[in-house]
């Protein structure tokens, strides 16, 4: 049996090692390193580019309850994930160079792939192949996906700036993770006054330009904050800054607002402003950004960029399986196909790869649980109606419990529903046979 899988970031990785584990001989195609997108720095391949965080690993949480999910499937990523993590109170982030390294590793030592460095023009429908080239799909296979597709649909995407650990004003910083779960974020206090002065200057900083821009867009999973800014003077307060669940060391009390710093790598070296997507000007950043007591020295290691991604018109294109219609031999997997999320791009290619297998062996697509996270975003691609929008792992997708309003725990109190949609999902994947 064999297979071309075309891309190797995250869903064609996790494809490519799915398929490779199950017998299929893989060709793997990739541009890196001749060739890079804007949005790319390393030549290894699972690039990790926007954050390095797999958000919370908590079950009660959809992206906790998805990884969950993948790894009772057997995803080959989020078992690497989970070997390069870094401190993150209860999500999973990652050293991304290790990370990238890792997969790279995985790949190129594995028996059943072959890699191939060049850049696809077109796709030859009648062989079998994984298309996971990305929201960033070069031309001229962007310029051929939109002739096979229609026109293809595209939304802004943003993101945030790395820094230097030792550019730091630490006696501006406290180490806590809110709600008391570890210390692994370093927080960045600020005073009423401080913030609203951030805030000013933030909504008069000058933007970079990025063409034609439209409000709608921007996708409200990845919003600059300069634009989140502009909805209420204290939207921040009530999003990325919002102070609850924590004391600040120095006062005993909760600070007015607070700017969170993430571990980029196990060392600590590089921190990721937590939520500062953004498309100020370079200049801009340092300056507006410097406003936050702790950060007015900061050194930058990556400014932060916004850039504009692609992706299918899903329901059109795809069935709950990932296959193209018009074309059964091909999958679309990861933010191509209309899932956004570094997680939700590694399910999306080991579903792909999963149901090729099966495929190439005669027998049918796997069926995946309604009631499971990874299921459900299946089944949202496929008949999601109205005005196509990418789309996160989230409850809302699952269907209600049965007696949803009336659920009581057994002291009377309202059960936790999110545990129970969980634990309903977990049985669900656990039940599949012969996956």
């Amino acid at each position: 049996m064999n297979a071309t899988v075309i891309g190797a970031g995250l869903a064609g990785t996790e494809a490519a090692l799915t398929l490779a584990s199950r017998g299929v001989k893989v060709r793997l195609i990739d541009c890196k390193p001749k060739v890079m997108s804007a949005a790319h720095s390393n030549p290894d391949f699972g690039e990790v580019v926007c954050s390095n965080s797999f958000k919370s690993d908590d079950i009660d949480t959809a992206s906790g309850l998805l990884k969950a999910e993948l790894r009772l499937l057997g995803s080959k990523l989020i078992k690497v994930a989970d070997s390069v993590k870094v401190p993150a109170g209860g999500a999973l982030a990652v050293d991304r160079k290790l990370f990238a390294a890792r997969v790279t590793e995985l790949v190129k030592s594995d028996p059943n792939i072959t890699i191939e460095c060049k850049t696809v023009d077109k796709i030859d429908f009648d062989e079998p192949t994984v298309i996971a080239t990305g929201p960033l799909t070069l031309d001229p296979l962007g310029e051929f996906l939109k002739s096979a597709f229609g026109e293809s649909l595209y939304f802004y995407d943003a993101e945030a700036p790395i820094i230097a650990a030792s550019s730091l004003r630490t006696e501006h910083t406290f180490s806590a993770s809110r709600y008391d779960k570890g210390a692994d974020y370093i927080n960045c206090p600020m005073t009423k006054a401080e913030y609203y002065e951030f805030v000013a200057e933030l909504l008069r900083a000058e933007r970079a330009k990025i063409g034609e821009f439209e409000k709608g867009e921007i996708f409200e999973g990845c919003m600059p904050i300069e634009v989140m800014a502009g909805r209420g003077v204290d939207t921040l307060r009530f999003g990325p800054l919002k102070p609850v669940g924590m004391a600040d060391p120095s006062t005993g009390k909760m600070p007015f607002a607070v700017v969170q710093l993430r571990k980029e790598d196990a060392e600590g070296q590089m921190l990721n402003i937590v939520g500062f997507q953004t498309n100020l000007k370079f200049g801009e950043q340092k300056r507006v950004f410097g406003l936050i007591p702790a950060l007015k020295d900061a050194e930058y290691y990556r400014y932060g960029v916004m850039h504009k991604n692609m992706y299918i018109d899903a329901p059109k294109t795809i069935d709950k399986y990932l296959r193209i219609k018009a074309h059964p031999k091909c999958f679309i997997a990861g933010q191509l196909g209309g899932v956004e999320g570094y997680v939700e791009s590694i399910g999306s290619g080991l579903v792909a790869a999963i149901n090729m297998s099966r495929t190439l062996c005669g027998r049918e697509p796997l069926e995946l649980p309604r009631e499971s996270m990874i299921g459900a975003l299946m089944q949202y691609l496929a008949i999601a109606k109205g005005n196509f929008q990418p789309m996160n792992a989230n409850f809302g997708l699952l269907p209600p419990l049965m007696g949803d309003a009336e659920r009581r725990d057994r002291s009377g109190e309202k059960a936790n529903r999110k545990v129970e949609l969980a634990e309903r999902a977990i049985s669900a994947i656990k039940a599949m046979k012969n996956v």
